[in-house]
């Protein structure tokens, strides 16, 4: 699905991704096993191609929304954050984000992107929940979803492969209601 508006926050902004945000450095971060080791992404060697195949995918979507993150001093793409899929008679959607510049790490900007994201689900999607699944280990991405009112519902015993270790799949929700 299409949105064009830009949602501003004081330090980023979340906008549109679009198939020019493919770049060496968007691939590069996907490839870096500092930044792609509790993503999916993980499993194959990304390129040009496998990028803009799943960017142009998410934008055909008529169930997801993918925004670059931008570092609002530097207008620099620093990551992404999408909603989806949108489960439309539910009114609920999972999320997933994505700070690839290391650079930014530890300033916040993942915690400010969910809030933004949050906000549109709520109010523009008119969604009922939103969640978002971590593995276990990824305590940084554990920190922002708690600090945006997410709550820890529930924990799928080693379910995920990181490392040659099994590792838990948790699972965190926020209600409409409770933020």
């Amino acid at each position: 699905m299409k949105y064009n508006e830009v949602l501003h926050g004081e330090n980023i902004s979340l906008r549109a991704l679009s198939l020019e945000d493919c770049t060496d450095k968007y691939v590069g971060w996907l490839n870096d096993s500092n930044v792609n080791k509790f993503l999916e992404t993980r499993w194959e060697e990304q390129n040009f191609e496998t990028v803009r195949n799943f960017v142009n995918s998410i934008t055909k979507s008529d169930h997801s929304y993918i925004f670059a993150i931008i570092e609002n001093h530097t207008n620099t793409h620093i990551g992404n954050i999408k909603i989806g899929p949108i489960h439309p008679k539910y009114k609920n959607a999972d999320i997933s984000y994505l700070i690839g510049e290391r650079t930014a790490w530890g300033k916040g900007y993942a915690s400010e992107a969910i809030k933004l994201i949050v906000a549109f689900g709520f109010d523009v999607l008119s969604l009922h929940r939103i969640q978002a699944g971590i593995i276990s280990g990824n305590d940084s991405s554990a920190k922002v979803l708690v600090r945006n009112g997410f709550i820890k519902e529930g924990e799928l015993r080693e379910k995920i492969l990181i490392d040659e270790e099994y590792r838990n799949h948790i699972m965190y929700g926020l209600l409409k209601a409770g933020r």
